[in-house]
């Protein structure tokens, strides 16, 4: 927002929600509290605070989140928002009282104030449009449910390590396979599977088609004929059995939905304009592609360099500086989902792109652990995904070693030499890096 725009506004909000009520504060210019209520959060209470600030046409009002139903419903109703860190939320409220005294509507107080002097310099929340809204929310989803996922089936690896340890050997490493939880239910005890004999183990690997490999195959049929030798008391097999068919139960029944998610967010991402742009990135693949897209939006103004994206999504540094002491420490104020992502997408780029396995293994040379050498992968292809999401073009991986060339990186002399591209002509090893 310009000078201009923000001189003219002359009153201001503090908006400290919670899951039933919301506290607001309104201010006007000189600081001067115009006004203060709380409303419940039900269709009477919106109504009530639309009435009470239908007075204020130019409120600009401060929030201590950037998401969620109170900043959609805030929107809605046209108002300036002015999203805030919750530490720097904490920071005007302890200027404030600095004896440590906190409440709602201090909260909102503070928040007001801050935004009446510092807002000027914050960035006002734009909505996104609705595809991108639904994108998100749904990969959002998704991970939640493949969190709920992965903890089911710790605890059915617990339960059958305490009764049934033949079936973890044979589906080792495989137990986000439908074929493992339906052999649980299938034969859900040592005795079970030896009663079923030896025509129905091969029936069931054959069925669930796990019979491509011979020698997995006959290790399996060796380790379900022994399945009885060691294993739970009667009590615990009888108690830890029941678990373990119902804990296969939900994750069968969680799948399917993580199926129809999946579904979802694949068609939603051929929908929208910015696909074939996050398509192109090499490693995103169907998973992390509508994950970066959505994360990142449709506002092209939201980050205004390079920096301020990587800052947002965790990868770039903290750095300290106090007379001769300088430090750089690990940012966790950051957005953690994308982080994440970023983290996922850079290792799984490796593969298939020769500069960043290069480049990853450069970082690994100088000591540092898989996960930094992961972060400044990710801080090098933000920098590329900045660029890319600005001027709205794919990924050119030709293009992109033409510019490695060109800037001297140093990346392209740990390239293997190829006639039929530009890393052919790559410069010494000792080039200044790029980054």
């Amino acid at each position: 927002m310009d000078e201009q725009t923000w001189s003219e506004r002359s009153v201001f909000a503090g908006f400290d929600w919670a899951s039933d009520h919301h506290d607001i504060v309104v201010v006007d210019r000189s600081g001067a509290v115009l006004d203060e209520f709380r409303i419940d959060d039900t269709a009477e209470g919106w109504q009530q605070l639309r009435q009470r600030l239908s007075g204020h046409p130019d409120l600009a009002v401060v929030i201590e989140t950037s998401c969620g139903a109170a900043v959609e419903r805030l929107l809605e109703a046209g108002y300036a928002v002015f999203p805030i860190n919750p530490k720097a939320a904490k920071r005007y409220r302890e200027r404030k009282a600095p004896s440590g005294t906190k409440a709602d509507r201090m909260d909102a107080w503070s928040m007001a104030d801050a935004l009446r002097l510092d807002g000027h310099t914050w960035r006002r929340l734009k909505p996104d449009d609705p595809l991108t809204v639904e994108l998100r929310i749904l990969c959002r989803d998704e991970i939640a449910l493949i969190e709920q996922r992965t903890a089911l089936i710790c605890q059915l690896q617990a339960a059958l390590h305490e009764y049934y340890p033949t079936a973890l050997q044979a589906f080792d490493g495989a137990w986000k396979m439908r074929s493992s939880w339906a052999f649980v239910e299938r034969f859900p005890t040592p005795a079970a599977l030896r009663s079923a004999g030896k025509r129905a183990w091969e029936k069931f690997l054959h069925v669930h088609k796990l019979w491509h490999s011979k020698e997995l195959y006959e290790r399996r049929l060796t380790l379900f004929a022994d399945a009885e030798q060691f294993g739970g008391s009667p009590a615990v097999t009888n108690a830890k059995s029941l678990l373990a068919r119902t804990l296969a139960g939900q994750l069968r029944v969680l799948q399917d939905h993580l199926d129809e998610y999946r579904s979802r967010i694949t068609e939603r991402f051929e929908q929208h304009p910015d696909h074939d742009l996050f398509g192109s990135l090499p490693g995103a693949g169907e998973k992390l592609a509508p994950r970066l897209l959505a994360e990142l939006g449709d506002d092209r103004t939201r980050f205004d360099s390079a920096e301020g994206l990587q800052c947002f999504a965790g990868t770039a540094p903290v750095s300290y500086q106090s007379g001769q002491i300088r430090k750089a420490y690990f940012r966790r104020a950051c957005h953690k989902t994308l982080r994440a992502t970023v983290h996922l997408w850079a290792n799984l780029s490796r593969p298939v792109c020769p500069w960043a396995e290069a480049y990853y293994q450069r970082k690994r040379a100088t000591g540092q652990s898989h996960a930094c050498a992961l972060r400044c992968l990710g801080q090098r292809w933000l920098k590329i995904l900045w660029k890319m999401w600005q001027t709205r073009t794919p990924y050119d991986a030709e293009m992109h070693q033409r510019n490695q060339v060109r800037h001297g990186s140093w990346v392209i002399a740990l390239l293997p030499s190829d006639p039929r591209t530009p890393s052919a002509v790559a410069p010494s090893a000792h080039a200044i890096p790029t980054m």
